[in-house]
């Protein structure tokens, strides 16, 4: 049944026990801080691998992330648990060649003052050739304008177009919130995907203002941060720190259900046989932790929980299609290190290209000379958006890479230059974060808390990036632990979550 480890023997046999649900980063990070305060794990993942979105793939004789390939360094947060996990010394920043804009005029290099495309310096020069003459005078109003309009947009979307106009939306804010959230932003609640950013509107008078004070948390140099070798390696070591923390973990277990013992409180999973499709109930525990997407948390919860919970959309889908080709053209990285892509443009499907090699100085060396790695991420999704590009088959989604990797480079790049290539599929690993979403997550943690031994985290609750994960499940499981640690002589004689 995939990775097994039983129990240590150090932790007592009269330790509360606690059954982890799902193995991404949250679910890993998680039962990492349950083992370490004393509790029997046992960690189940659906899938046969864990990590969920911070993995790793091999291309070209290269092993390289598969999802998640940086992290923001606005917080320490994530630096702090690298260090913890003996990463220190790994820990890179991107070469600093910059990024690129494709509008439907042509590639603008995009300008950095600020956070998610929200300018922090209407001054910067760059900014003329993004937004032409009358947009970048309909953006300098922001400086003028009472700090009341905007105040109550509820969409991203709304408060940039209220702030600085529709050029600003269009040409920089939503190609780069699409690549990060595959949505524009008209869909994505203004709290949720850029926390801080209304109440710094209210501080400093200005989105402009408040976009620069937000960046300007992030230490000297790179916006971003990740690990030499891969950000993979958090996730392994994260799961090695779990076996020396005496945890369990069982990948290929799909729960389909959850029950509970009326007389003794414990918690049971069902499991679906993928051989025969027969359930059965295989494990039990005194506490349950869901850190799985917020569809299925709903849906395993929901009948345990008298009042209704809120509905929770799931996320979109996204393929990565990951192309490794020997091309001496690409040497001087004539788009920086990558480029977001406008959703106007209509001779690219892609929604951002990530030119890896000239990104990461590790990838560039390991790929060796004239050869280069290239990864471009399809999956806008929304009503307005093609879904049909996800849906191609793999060979298909390679020669669309292959023909839109030359557009956006304006270099050759065909299948005669092809290496290998590797198409990576994600679903349900970007939160939705729609209009009124934290609202629903606090109503959902109000509700879910009345079952006082679960918890619940994952990305969908916290937000997107693995700052807001690492410190959501922190926060979560600090509060969980504090309201159900046990006395010394009141813990229960339960049995260790076992088949």
């Amino acid at each position: 049944m995939g990775l097994h480890r039983a129990a240590h023997p150090h932790i007592g046999k009269n330790a509360p026990t606690a059954i982890v649900v799902g193995g991404g980063v949250s679910g890993l990070l998680a039962a990492r801080e349950l083992a370490a305060a004393g509790v029997r794990v046992t960690l189940l993942e659906q899938k046969d691998h864990l990590g969920g979105a911070v993995g790793a793939h091999e291309v070209g004789g290269l092993l390289l992330d598969s999802g998640a390939e940086s992290y923001a360094t606005r917080s320490p947060i994530v630096s702090e648990l690298v260090k913890e996990l003996g990463l220190g010394e790994h820990i890179v920043t991107p070469n600093p060649h910059g990024s690129w804009l494709y509008l439907p005029f042509g590639a603008r290099k995009t300008p950095n003052t600020g956070i998610m495309g929200i300018p922090g310096n209407l001054d910067d020069k760059t900014l003329l050739g993004v937004l032409g003459r009358a947009g970048l005078r309909r953006a300098k109003l922001d400086k003028t304008l009472p700090a009341s309009v905007g105040a109550k947009a509820k969409t991203l979307g709304e408060l940039v177009r209220a702030r600085m106009g529709n050029k600003v939306l269009k040409n920089l804010v939503a190609p780069v919130v699409s690549g990060v959230y595959s949505a524009h932003p008209d869909q994505l609640d203004a709290d949720a995907t850029i926390p801080g950013l209304r109440e710094g509107l209210k501080k400093h008078k200005s989105l402009a203002a408040a976009s620069a004070a937000l960046r300007s948390q992030a230490p000297a140099g790179s916006q971003v941060a990740s690990l030499s070798g891969g950000l993979n390696q958090l996730s392994e070591k994260l799961v090695e720190d779990l076996y020396t923390k005496c945890a369990r973990i069982i990948a290929g277990f799909d729960v389909i259900a959850i029950d509970r013992d009326s007389v003794t409180g414990e918690w049971f999973v069902i499991q679906r046989h993928t051989v025969d499709g027969e359930i059965q109930a295989t494990l039990r525990a005194d506490y349950l932790v869901l850190a799985t997407d917020g569809p299925t948390t709903a849906r395993l919860l929901g009948s345990h929980i008298k009042t209704s919970l809120p509905t929770l959309e799931p996320g979109p889908e996204v393929a990565l299609v990951t192309l490794v080709v020997e091309q001496p053209a690409l040497n001087a990285h004539p788009r920086g290190t990558g480029m977001l892509v406008s959703e106007e443009v209509t001779n690219v499907r892609a929604k951002a290209l990530t030119h890896v090699s000239a990104k990461w100085p590790w990838v560039a060396e390991a790929v060796g000379k004239d050869k280069h790695v290239v990864r471009l991420s399809y999956g806008r999704g929304g009503e307005n958006a093609s879904i049909s590009d996800v849906a191609l088959a793999d060979e298909q989604l390679i020669t669309l890479a292959l023909h839109d990797a030359a557009k956006l480079l304006d270099v050759p790049i065909t299948a005669h230059e092809l290496l290998d290539a590797d198409v990576v599929r994600w679903s349900n690993v970007l939160p939705r974060t729609a209009p009124g979403h934290r609202d629903k997550v606090k109503t959902f943690r109000e509700l879910t808390a009345q079952l006082e031994t679960v918890c619940v985290v994952g990305t969908w609750a916290a937000g997107s990036g693995l700052v807001s994960t690492v410190r959501d499940t922190r926060e979560q499981v600090e509060q969980f632990l504090k309201r159900n640690t046990p006395q010394a002589d009141g813990a229960k004689s339960g049995e260790e979550a076992a088949g």
